[in-house]
C-alpha cells in the first residue's frame, strides 16, 4: 500500500499531538475522520478536509483504522471501553503516552475484544511531525507495522521493536528521561550563573556545545557498562567526580542543591562500597538496584 492508497483512518483526540497527527494524514491526501470531546476542536481539520464525528463511537464506525491519541492511559479506557464491540475486527493504534506496563494491558484488552493493536511511543513535539528528526518507536503487532508503515512514516521515522507491545513505551520513556535530567543540568547552571548577571540565554549560548561535545562520551560509557568493568584504565574515577565543591558553590549562590546532590549521593554509594578507584561510569549501579 502507499501512504494514501484506499486509507481511511480515524483519529480520537485532538490535543496539539494528535491535531498534527491528523493534519499529516490530510495533507497526504489519506481520508480522516477526527473526534474530540471538546466541541470545537475539530474546526480547523475540518477546513483541511477532516470528517467530523459527533461522537467517538461514530469515529469509530467510520474506518477500519483508530488512532487513538488521548491524555493517558485512564482516558483511553474511558473512551474505548463502551466501544469494545465496535471496534472487534479493526486496528487501534494508540500513540497516547502510557507505561509499559499500561501499554502491555492495552494490548491484552484489545487482543480480549478482536482488535489488533499497535503501540507507539512519540520522540518529537507537535510541531515536528511530519518533519525531519520526527520519529515514533512502535511494538506490538508485527503485520499492523508492516500494512500502515508507508501511513505511519508520514509522521516521522518509524522504527519497530518487537511483539512485546510494552517496548515502544519503555524505550520512548528512557529516551525522555535522559532528556529531562539534561534539562534540569541546564537549568541548575542558569540558576548558578544568574545571581553573577548572566542570563539563560547567555548561559544557553555557553552550555548548548559543551553538553553536545559531552554527547560523545555516551559510546564509551555504554561500552564500560556492557563490558562489566569499571577499572579499564582512562576512566575518571568516583573519587576524581566528586561533586563537593559543585554543592557548595551552589548554595553560595542561593540556589537549590536537589539536582546535583542527587548524582552526589548515586556516587558517594558507589564510594561506600569500596568503588572509589573505579570510574564514574559505575553510577549506572547506583541508578539500577533499587533503593
Amino acid at each position: 500500500m502507499t501512504a494514501n492508497d484506499s486509507v481511511h483512518v480515524s483519529v480520537l483526540g485532538l490535543g496539539a499531538m494528535g491535531s498534527a497527527l491528523a493534519a499529516a494524514l490530510l495533507k497526504a491526501g489519506c481520508a480522516t475522520t477526527v473526534w474530540n470531546r471538546t466541541p470545537g476542536k475539530a474546526d480547523g481539520l475540518v477546513e483541511q478536509g477532516a470528517e467530523a464525528a459527533a461522537t467517538a463511537g461514530d469515529a469509530v464506525r467510520a474506518d477500519r483504522l483508530v488512532i487513538v491519541c488521548l491524555l493517558d492511559h485512564a482516558s483511553v479506557h474511558e473512551v474505548l471501553d463502551p466501544l469494545a464491540e465496535e471496534l472487534a475486527g479493526r486496528t487501534l493504534i494508540n500513540l497516547t503516552t502510557t507505561t509499559p506496563a499500561q501499554a502491555r494491558e492495552l494490548a491484552d484488552w484489545a487482543a480480549g475484544i478482536g482488535a489488533a493493536y499497535l503501540d507507539g511511543g512519540i520522540m518529537a513535539v507537535p510541531p515536528m511531525i511530519g518533519r525531519p528528526g520526527s520519529s515514533i518507536l512502535y511494538s506490538g503487532s508485527i503485520d499492523v507495522f508492516q500494512q500502515y508503515k508507508p501511513l505511519l512514516d508520514l509522521w516521522g521515522t518509524s522504527t519497530y521493536f518487537g511483539k512485546d507491545a510494552g517496548l515502544a513505551s519503555l524505550y520512548d520513556l528512557a529516551l525522555l528521561a535522559s532528556m529531562y535530567v539534561m534539562f534540569a543540568g541546564f537549568m541548575h547552571g542558569a540558576a548558578m550563573v544568574a545571581p553573577a548577571g548572566m542570563t539563560a540565554g547567555e548561559f544557553a549560548g555557553m552550555a548548548a556545545p559543551w553538553l553536545t561535545a559531552m554527547t560523545g562520551a555516551f559510546q564509551g560509557f555504554a561500552e564500560v557498562i556492557d563490558g562489566g568493568d569499571y577499572t579499564v584504565e582512562g576512566q575518571q574515577s568516583l573519587v576524581f567526580s566528586d561533586l563537593g565543591d559543585l554543592l557548595a558553590a551552589s548554595s553560595d549562590q542561593g540556589i537549590s542543591t536537589e539536582v546535583v546532590a542527587v548524582v552526589q549521593r548515586l556516587i558517594q554509594r558507589q564510594i561506600d562500597a569500596g568503588h572509589g578507584e573505579e570510574g564514574f561510569a559505575r553510577i549506572f549501579e547506583s541508578i539500577r538496584q533499587l533503593g
